[in-house]
């Protein structure tokens, strides 16, 4: 078999690391590199990029007190120097002038999403490989060397750079309760369906399958439902006519061979602190004998900012020489969550929702940045409770949609478990985007969703994460305070219960139903979990146009054509909500128009008696938010370009 000369260097430097190298990382294997990526694309004086994709092992002692935390670790093979091993997938985009930042995004199921989120990518941006995959380059042409390392341990780990995974060893002969659920959506509306259970059965007897028609619903066993095992992770299940097409269905089961999951954590850690610190050949961002990078900052979107809430509760943001690893973590949209991750048996991609993995135990307190008493136990905690004993808290940027109010417990981030005021510490500063729903591309239009009563919101978040990125790196860098939080708290008068009859009174068409996502408590128990009561929840305060107050408005909703909101009732459900979606209810056109409808809000043309009305409306909106520090310049020029040309409110066809 021939090897390429780039890949015998790569062999040759990686084997063995510097006597200076950061413990954790034992190789640093580069499997590609091309040195003008992205088909040679420039960006600025940042210059060309070259990417890499690279393969770490790890070797991770149990009886340092920083690994301790990870599960079953005891319990998984060692090598001769007693080490737990582990090998993660790494991609890495560097421009030539890199400024010394490196931005660490944990992957979304072994996915690259940052340039969806801060770049206006287009939806191939995961591969890297085109010019135009980067979309407009800000990230690159900023100087910000980019890296994605694999942390999850249940996706394949190709090496190629997608998906990002990492392998992890599992602990043979370990049995134990798992649960395994599923929702078919009307997409996959067969009545047979084989699904992949999480782990292997360790034996058939005693797994049962039962089924409810809503979260709230008596697990059954009705006529017409059946399954058999097609073999020990493999099931195939024959649905009933007699439930609705999103029934959830629970299968226990006695599995094994759990994997060393939490080993993930260490990966972000060390994987991180080695591309930093170490400044050998191995490091291919080491320069002159030091590594190009003076500060790292982490990302994390919707799961992966669940995983890095989780990353800091456990205690891993802290080097073997009890410094920080990451200086700032941008959170966007995890609401109150954190992961099923460090678990025997643990199912990372889990994605609570409406009517959907709501069970698993992904809310478990401590939910709040600041501490709080757990009523049940007495405890005392919070997410920062074990860095603040180190000393290794990074600053914190958490940036949620609407749609985490009414679906991901995000008030809880703010409150006690009786409901009761929680600050949000110095080390952290928190940011709703008002009429957002989880999260959406930059091209995004109002747009028709199946099952759904209005079409979902367009509202893109990516411009006040450019500008809260620059925040960061100044708040890091320099000390520089960062714009305060815009966040509904009860300080604030920002949250009110989701029954308020404050919420959109008056607004025509919304269809608001008063419904939001219990906080439910369960029994803990590992087959079948029982609910045993809820946590009080509370929603953003709304004004008359039905936009969240205490929050970051946007262009498109400071000088508004139409409500947005972070949530989408279910047509065929009195109380359902969508997942992920939010709603766009257009204005009307003129004053007779809603007062024919009954609407209450104003309508276009008594807002904007002239289109140069409505285009000064949205530059004042966008330069105000330029001086509060919430939009760069580019985008709030770019903003009102798009109000002259009219897509800034991105409505679709009507």
């Amino acid at each position: 078999m021939r090897v390429s000369k780039l890949r015998w260097t790569a062999l040759i430097l990686g084997s063995v690391l510097s006597a200076h190298a950061v413990a954790g990382v034992t190789q640093f294997e580069v499997l590609q590199e091309q040195p003008q990526a992205l088909q040679g694309r420039v960006f600025g004086a940042s210059g060309t990029a070259r990417k890499i994709v690279a393969r770490a092992s790890m070797a991770v002692d149990p009886a340092d007190a920083r690994n301790q935390g990870i599960a079953d670790l005891a319990l998984g093979a060692r090598d001769a120097q007693g080490q737990v091993r582990a090998q993660a997938d790494v991609v890495i985009l560097q421009p030539q002038h890199p400024n010394g930042r490196l931005l660490v995004e944990v992957p979304n199921r072994g996915r690259k999403l940052m340039g969806l989120g801060m770049d206006n990518a287009p939806a191939q941006y995961d591969r890297l490989a085109e010019a135009g995959d980067a979309g407009d380059g800000f990230l690159l042409s900023q100087g910000y060397t980019l890296a994605w390392i694999g942390w999850q341990g249940d996706i394949p780990a190709s090496g190629k750079g997608s998906p990002v995974g990492i392998q992890v060893p599992t602990v043979a002969g370990i049995t134990g309760p798992s649960r395994d659920e599923w929702v078919f959506t009307a997409q996959q509306a067969a009545a047979q369906q084989i699904v992949k259970l999480a782990y292997p059965a360790a034996s058939h007897e005693g797994a049962q399958l039962t089924a409810r028609a809503g979260l709230r619903d008596a697990r059954t066993q009705p006529t017409g439902l059946s399954w058999r095992f097609i073999d020990d992770q493999t099931l195939e299940i024959q649905r009933p006519a007699s439930l609705p097409k999103d029934a959830i269905y629970e299968f226990t089961y006695t599995a094994r061979d759990p994997k060393l999951l939490g080993l993930g954590f260490a990966a972000l850690r060390d994987v991180a602190q080695f591309l930093r610190e170490d400044g050998s050949t191995a490091n291919p961002l080491a320069r002159d004998g030091r590594s190009s990078i003076t500060q790292v900052l982490g990302l994390g979107i919707s799961q992966s900012g669940r995983v890095l809430r989780d990353f800091l509760y456990l205690g891993f943001n802290e080097t073997a020489e009890h410094r920080p690893v990451y200086d700032g973590l941008l959170l966007q949209i995890p609401g109150a969550r954190r992961s099923f991750t460090n678990e025997r048996f643990g199912q990372p991609a889990r994605n609570p929702g409406p009517n959907s993995d709501d069970l698993y135990p992904v809310a478990r307190f401590p939910r709040a940045f600041e501490a709080s008493i757990d009523p049940a136990t007495g405890r005392t905690d919070g997410l920062l409770q074990r860095c603040r004993a180190t000393q290794t808290c990074p600053r914190i940027m958490q940036i949620d949609s609407e749609y985490e109010f009414w679906s991901s417990l995000a008030s809880l981030n703010v409150t006690d478990a009786r409901g009761q005021a929680l600050a949000l510490p110095a080390e952290v500063r928190a940011y709703l985007v008002a009429g957002s729903q989880h999260f959406v591309m930059a091209d995004a239009q109002a747009k028709a969703v199946p099952n759904c009563r209005l079409p979902d919101s367009p509202i893109y978040a990516g411009p006040l994460m450019r500008a809260l990125l620059v925040a960061m790196d100044d708040w890091v860098s320099h000390g520089t305070e960062p714009p305060a939080s815009r966040y509904p708290q009860l300080g604030n008068g920002g949250l009110v219960r989701a029954d308020s009859k404050q919420l959109y009174a008056g607004i025509v068409g919304l269809d608001y139903r008063g419904s939001v996502v219990p906080a439910l408590l369960t029994d803990g128990a590992p087959g079948l979990p029982r609910i045993t009561g809820s946590l009080p929840l509370l929603v953003a305060r709304t004004d008359a146009d039905g936009h969240a107050l205490q929050a970051v408005r946007l262009p498109a909703v400071a000088a508004p054509r139409a409500s947005y909101v972070g949530w989408n009732a279910k047509r065929d459900d009195p109380r359902g909500l969508c997942t992920q979606t939010g709603a766009t209810l257009p204005l009307a056109a003129t004053r007779a128009e809603r007062l024919r409808t009954g609407d209450s809000r104003l309508s276009i043309a008594e807002r904007y008696s002239t289109p140069g009305d409505y285009e000064a409306a949205v530059r004042a909106a966008a330069w105000r938010l330029v001086l509060q520090g919430l939009m760069l310049p580019a985008d709030a020029a770019e903003a009102v370009r798009e109000a002259q040309v009219g897509t800034l409110a991105r409505l679709g066809k009507r």
